[in-house]
């Protein structure tokens, strides 16, 4: 990573994770709560979406943890508010993908906007698991969410 993209990785970074957008809780008809945590290093998220017609409404979170996890489910609630459940489910894969650094799908990279930064945190296994929490409580959010059901899980 050249000094310049690193520069903006950690201002970004540091951006999202002092001032988190969409911080906070959802209760109600068609919202969908799911815990997240990661006992190897102390993070927990809290995901919570409310679900229309097939398409997140809204989106939440909520937790604490390292400045990446934070980031990362602050970028995430971002891109995810107003896509169709697959758009979304589709999403959190090409994140996967650029994260681990295996099956990347270059063509869908654009449509995840400043989350490519996080792409560095493939060389640091510990780190992908930070910013891969917020994901996981998403994508079983999205295969939880039915109508008006408001269901609470934990992630793997």
């Amino acid at each position: 990573m050249n000094d310049e993209l690193r520069e903006l990785y950690q201002s970004v970074i540091l951006d999202h994770s002092r001032k988190p957008r969409n911080f906070g809780e959802l209760h109600g008809e068609g919202c969908v709560h799911v815990h997240g945590d990661n006992p190897s290093c102390g993070d927990e998220i809290d995901v919570f979406l409310k679900l229309n017609d097939g398409k997140i409404e809204d989106i939440k979170f909520n937790g604490s943890g390292c400045a990446i996890s934070q980031a990362s489910a602050s970028m995430m609630t971002i891109k995810m508010k107003g896509k169709p459940r697959d758009q979304a489910t589709k999403m959190a894969g090409v994140f996967r993908g650029i994260v681990t650094g295996q099956d990347r799908q270059l063509a869908e990279e654009d449509a995840l906007g400043e989350l490519q930064l996080l792409e560095g945190v493939q060389h640091f296994p510990q780190r992908v698991k930070c910013a891969m929490l917020a994901w996981r409580a998403l994508e079983q959010a999205l295969e939880k969410g039915q109508g008006d059901v408001t269901t609470e899980d934990k992630p793997d």
